[in-house]
Parts: structure tokens; C-alpha cells; sequence
């Protein structure tokens, strides 16, 4: 216990030399362009930046939210571009105060507007691959795929419409969540009726999901599988299904300490039948082929959601995005429909994945 209150008492005083290290060079600039009868106005302006942070997990209002995430994405770029900015100020000397804060702010700009357009306008990315088995008289598969929708307080309805929109152009045999269908909590979900867009989700074969880990932190997870129910998406706990010739396989998220190991729960599943699995996680890819899978989907990483932290998320997973192919399993990896954090995007964008399978046997 106190060791964990030591950790947050650290976190907060390194969170906040990290406000004031921001604050400070915001009011560089500021003096620098004889701007300080706004001074008292500004260290208040800072101060309810820094706390909106903790407003935002606390309150789930929109306001909050937008504002918390935001200012997230600043600190976040502020601690790449800022001592970079201070080298440049100290080699050039203070007349290029001025026209370095100018070209800070203008960037935090394009991190907004372009960050912005790519978090709220969907693409569909479309691939074809073979699989090397017979799925009875069916000899193509067409798999919608949208992953990590964190529906909430963010990603509302409109969003969530947009996601209806593609699947009825599309019109694919099938739709599959990898998990994060909620953003923690399901509250904003129920608030919103959003199980009422969630339920236009059809396809003929079946729409499936499984859960993924902010789909535990809220402890909502019981109140989940419940709403998902009514609005007919099947969510796969540890279980598959058969559908038609082919069977559908959906992994409980590592969050979950009672995750089974993969070969407990595939007893009486025809390997020769193609096994389509989801995972939210992108782990665990040689116990998958291990098992004779061949398609695996996941979401989890949002590509890291803002460049450059999809250059950890590839350091991290062995597949971290896209489509990757390990002996005979064909791996799926969306950075997601959805948002968490900030609602931006930069080095990625809001998507859903059109996968067409053909079963070559």
C-alpha cells in the first residue's frame, strides 16, 4: 500500500514539473511578444489544463473529456518538440523567441485540425487472401472487421452511425469486433441508447465480438454481455461456434485472469474446416498456429492512435499493425474505429478492415 502510494505521489509531481516545464515556455513566448498584463489570466488558463487530466477520468462529461484529451496530446508532444525548441532558442539567442513560439503554436494547430480529420472520418481498407482449406459449398468469405470501438463519452452515436453505414455498403457475409466495444464504462452506452445503433449491425451469417481490456476496467463487463445480447451481436467468452463449414473462435482478453489456454476449448472443432479466431490482444501468435487457425483479428494497439508511439507499439508486438502473414496463419491487426485519450489521430486513422477469403480446397 504505501509503496503504491509512494508511485502516485511520484506520477503527480513528475505530471506537474511537466505542466510547469510547458506553462513556463508558454509564458517565455508570451513576454516575448509584451504580452504580460495576461499573465494572471494565462497561469490560470495552465492550472485548469493540468487538472482537467484528473477532471476528465473523474467526470465523464464531454467537456471534460475533450479538453483532458487534448491537453494530453499537448503534454505528450510538448516533452518531443519543446527541448528541441529550447536548444534552437539557446543557439539562436532570444530573437528567435518569437517566431519559434509561432511555429510550436501553429503545429499544435495541425495536431488538432488534421488530428481531428483523421479520429472522425472512417476508411475501409480492403484485402484478399487464400485460405488453404474446404469450407463446404462456400468458396468466399467477406469479413467486416472493426475493432476498438470504445463507445462512451467520446464515440457516440454519430460515430457509432458511421460504422452502420460502411457495414450496409459493404454488405459483408459477416461482422467481427476484436474487442474495446465500450470505453470503460458502460454508463454513456446505456445514457445514449446506443445499443439501439449498435443493433443495425447485421449481416447474414452473423454479427460476433469479444471483449477486450477496456471492456474490463469499468467492471462493467456482466452489464456488457448483456447489451451486446439485445443488440444481437454474439459475444465469444473462451468458446467457438460453428458457422455454416467454418468455425469462429473468440479468446477471452489476457485482462481476464480466467483466459483459458487455447487448446482447452478447441475439443471437437474439425481442423480441416477453416477456424477464424478473434483476439483483441496481438499475442500469442505461435499457440495460434500452433492450433491450426488461419485467420486471427485484433485490434488493441490503435497503431499507437498519435505518431510517434506506433514506433513503440512495434517494438512491442510482433505484429503491431496490418496484415502479416506466419506460416498459415493470416494475422489482422486495425488500429481501430474508435478513439481512447485524445480524440485524435496522427500516423493513423479511423478504419474498418473488408477481408475477402477464398478457401482454395
Amino acid at each position: 500500500m504505501l509503496l503504491m502510494i509512494g508511485a502516485i505521489i511520484l506520477a503527480v509531481l513528475v505530471y506537474s514539473a511537466i505542466c510547469f516545464y510547458i506553462g513556463y515556455n508558454g509564458w517565455v513566448w508570451l513576454k516575448a511578444r509584451n504580452l504580460i498584463q495576461w499573465k494572471k489570466i494565462y497561469i490560470v488558463v495552465v492550472i485548469c489544463l493540468s487538472l482537467s487530466v484528473f477532471a476528465g477520468q473523474l467526470l465523464p462529461i464531454y467537456f471534460f473529456k475533450i479538453v483532458s484529451g487534448l491537453w494530453l496530446a499537448v503534454v505528450g508532444y510538448s516533452l518531443i518538440i519543446l527541448p528541441l525548441t529550447n536548444l534552437l532558442v539557446y543557439f539562436l539567442k532570444k530573437r528567435s523567441i518569437i517566431w519559434a513560439g509561432n511555429l510550436v503554436g501553429l503545429f499544435y494547430l495541425f495536431v488538432l485540425i488534421y488530428g481531428s480529420f483523421l479520429a472522425w472520418n472512417p476508411i475501409i481498407h480492403t484485402f484478399d487472401i487464400e485460405v488453404d482449406k474446404t469450407a463446404g459449398e462456400r468458396k468466399e468469405l467477406k469479413v467486416l472487421m472493426a475493432s476498438d470501438i470504445h463507445a462512451g463519452v467520446l464515440v457516440g452515436n454519430d460515430h457509432l452511425e458511421k460504422l452502420v453505414s460502411i457495414a450496409k455498403k459493404e454488405n459483408p457475409d459477416i461482422i467481427l469486433i476484436p474487442g474495446d466495444l465500450i470505453d470503460d464504462y458502460i454508463e454513456p452506452y446505456l445514457k445514449q441508447n446506443m445499443g439501439e445503433v449498435m443493433a443495425k449491425l447485421d449481416a447474414p451469417l452473423g454479427v460476433y465480438a469479444v471483449l477486450g481490456n477496456h471492456d474490463y476496467y469499468g467492471e462493467d463487463s456482466k452489464e456488457i454481455l448483456t447489451e451486446m445480447d439485445k443488440a444481437g451481436i454474439t459475444v465469444l467468452m473462451d468458446e467457438w461456434v460453428k458457422v455454416e463449414n467454418l468455425y469462429l473462435i473468440g479468446r477471452k482478453d489476457p485482462t481476464d485472469e480466467s483466459r483459458q489456454q487455447l487448446k482447452e476449448y478447441l475439443v471437437g472443432i474439425d481442423k480441416s474446416n477453416p477456424l477464424i479466431m478473434l483476439d483483441h490482444q496481438p499475442i500469442d501468435f505461435s499457440e495460434a498456429s500452433k492450433q491450426g487457425i488461419d485467420v486471427m483479428l485484433s485490434g488493441h494497439t490503435h497503431k499507437g492512435q498519435l505518431f510517434p508511439a506506433s514506433i513503440v507499439t512495434n517494438l512491442l508486438y510482433e505484429n503491431d499493425y496490418g496484415y502479416e502473414k506466419m506460416e498459415q496463419l493470416h494475422s489482422f491487426v486495425s488500429s481501430g474505429f474508435g478513439i481512447w485519450g485524445p480524440p485524435l489521430r496522427l500516423g493513423s486513422q479511423s478504419e474498418v478492415f473488408v477481408i475477402n477469403l477464398t478457401f482454395t480446397r
